[in-house]
């Protein structure tokens, strides 16, 4: 992928994005309807008989966290209340979307994602978790924290804090602690721990720059900072800090490299580049 993709910095007019790629959706939706129609009931269930993105992702999300505990038509009913309070909320969920579209080669519709990704699930999930805690939920917080983990294999604690433009690629088995910060175009890949080191309540999580990259099964522990661009390698343990725009692997982490582009995260280039 080309670093020249856009990041959530550089989205402009929001809005119309959002309505162009809602727009793209439902002719994709209309298009797999017409080439399989045995699961064109799946497709008109999900996307086309709803007015919007907004819409269509917090009907489809609070059918999959269902359970005879909590209805999906109680689901909704929260996800609506956070988008009512919170709009910002779908642009966030929209740019994790693109940043699924732009990032992922093996992502060629915007419909994939939304309907088949789970990274893609567990972040928005997460997104409603977040809300609820913010807003002194804390009971029902984590519980949506329990379901998305059995649900989707991703533990985002909701009092972890996470950016725009996230992308969890294949996502199965990534731990976000509940004191983590994640900045905006971040790209996780899975395995990924951001794990605590000691039992007090205080900062004990790992907080991530802006396009940084962290490739698969990579362990990051403690109050760290990995800095704005960095990349840190498959299988790494990290438990320091890590300077902005270098690339760091291996057990424990060391400085192997530079990052040939300021958002690595844009790219994913797992490569280790010299200094």
């Amino acid at each position: 992928m080309s670093s020249a993709q856009p990041s959530v910095s550089n989205i402009r007019n929001p809005e119309r994005i959002q309505k162009n790629v809602w727009k793209s959706i439902l002719i994709e939706a209309d298009r797999a309807c017409r080439a399989q129609p045995v699961i064109s009931s799946f497709f008109h269930c999900n996307v086309l008989s709803h007015s919007s993105f907004r819409e269509a992702i917090s009907f489809y999300l609070a059918s999959r966290l269902a359970s005879s505990t909590l209805s999906a038509m109680s689901w909704q009913s929260v996800f609506h209340q956070a988008f009512a309070d919170e709009p910002d909320i779908i642009q966030q969920m929209l740019n994790d979307l693109l940043a699924h579209y732009h990032r992922d080669a093996a992502c060629d519709e915007y419909i994939v994602p939304l309907l088949y990704y789970k990274g893609f699930h567990a972040v928005q999930s997460y997104r409603i978790a977040h809300w609820l805690w913010r807003h002194d939920r804390k009971t029902l917080a984590l519980y949506l924290q329990h379901r998305i983990s059995r649900l989707f294999d991703v533990d985002i604690h909701p009092a972890a804090v996470l950016g725009s433009g996230i992308m969890l690629d294949h996502a199965t088995g990534i731990v976000i602690g509940e004191t983590s910060v994640i900045d905006d175009d971040v790209s996780i890949l899975h395995g990924v721990t951001l794990g605590g080191s000691g039992s007090t309540k205080c900062n004990r999580h790992p907080k991530i720059g802006r396009g940084v990259l962290l490739s698969a099964g990579a362990k990051l522990l403690g109050d760290i900072t990995v800095g704005e661009g960095a990349k840190v390698g498959s299988g790494s343990l990290v438990l320091g800090d890590v300077k902005p725009y270098v690339t760091v692997a291996g057990v424990p982490a060391k400085v192997v490299g530079s990052a040939r582009i300021k958002m690595p995260s844009l790219e994913m280039n797992h490569n280790i580049e010299e200094e």
